[in-house]
């Protein structure tokens, strides 16, 4: 009887512990996100542009690749001549299936293996990333299919997750983000076939990265096609209802009208913004219209260059093009 108590009651402290509650309340306390792919370059020799997104997340001693950027060899090169080393890097984040997140995935792969073989050995992504994406011409359209196969054979791996996830202490990977607003902050390019059928390409699988710091959330978006307010929402959900802290990468409001920006500003506002590296395809003008609807500054809300970064505690270095 006792024993029977006592397996009990470990079963009970693994089931708390290993709960979203439990597991969100493990904050991190060192956080800086680097750009690695954006369509500005930050400073004259040290990174080119393009259009494409990637960001590198060190998050108290553990790092994470966030999307792989558009040409194969651009992050590559971005990060050596930033002084970058990537080969001690396992795991990343594709945020979802468009080329200009997921082209440059094999090339890293392959050179970065050289050194390590662990390295960007395991891709993590949200369920509908793999759906066939038919093009008019019969073409496939659907960036990251036809690499797939390729890069398995590299000895990596897809891990494909259909919610949330913790992939490290206070870093969460949303998965598939509930579409609650109708932000539709993607640009109508065909349609996608799912379980359900064929239809409009809404970019379903859209996810993004949420650090839980101590001082409110941090996102990291890859373009947000799923809306920012929408992925701030469930964030605050899955992980806890914090502060947004800072909000970094593309949001793809470059096309947004003015009625669209002084909503998302608004709700952004009511999270509690505090620092916004609007890069990719979150737009310029957008990123200065949030600025000045939220009260945001030239030190804590800028476009985003390559090799411009945000650190905790210390804010955004946004280098001499953005400055």
């Amino acid at each position: 009887m006792r024993l029977r108590c006592a397996v009990a009651l470990l079963a009970l402290i693994v089931t708390v512990l290993m709960s979203p509650a439990a597991a969100a309340a493990q904050t991190a306390s060192a956080v800086k996100v680097t750009v690695l792919s954006t369509m500005l370059a930050g400073n004259r020799g040290a990174g080119i542009g393009e259009w494409g997104f990637a960001a590198l997340l060190d998050v108290d001693g553990r790092r994470l690749l966030v999307d792989t950027g558009e040409r194969p060899e651009t992050v590559l090169r971005n990060a050596v001549e930033l002084g970058i080393d990537l080969s001690d890097v396992t795991d990343l984040v594709l945020t979802h299936n468009h080329g200009d997140h997921t082209s440059g995935l094999l090339a890293l792969r392959r050179e970065l293996a050289r050194k390590n073989p662990r390295a960007l050995s395991r891709v993590h992504v949200a369920r509908g990333i793999f759906y066939p994406r038919p093009g008019t011409n019969g073409r496939e359209e659907n960036g990251l299919l036809p690499v797939k196969a390729a890069y398995e054979a590299t000895g990596g791996v897809f891990v494909e997750h259909d919610g949330p996830a913790q992939l490290v202490p206070g870093v969460w990977f949303t998965g598939p983000v509930p579409r609650i607003h109708p932000e539709r902050n993607w640009t109508p390019r065909g349609q996608v076939r799912t379980p359900a059928g064929l239809g409009e390409d809404t970019v379903p699988e859209d996810a993004s990265i949420v650090v839980d710091s101590r001082e409110g959330l941090i996102l990291v978006s890859g373009c947000g096609h799923a809306g920012i307010v929408n992925t701030v929402e469930y964030a605050r959900k899955i992980v806890r209802a914090a502060p947004l802290h800072a909000a970094i990468g593309g949001f793809h409001l470059f096309a947004a009208t003015d009625a669209a920006l002084e909503w998302t500003a608004g709700r952004l506002r009511e999270f509690g913004l505090q620092h916004l590296l609007g890069a990719h395809c979150t737009g310029i003008e957008a990123v200065y219209r949030i600025r000045g609807l939220i009260g945001l500054t030239r030190r804590t809300a800028v476009v985003g260059a390559v090799g411009a970064s945000f650190t905790l505690g210390t804010g955004i270095a946004a280098l001499s093009i953005a400055g």
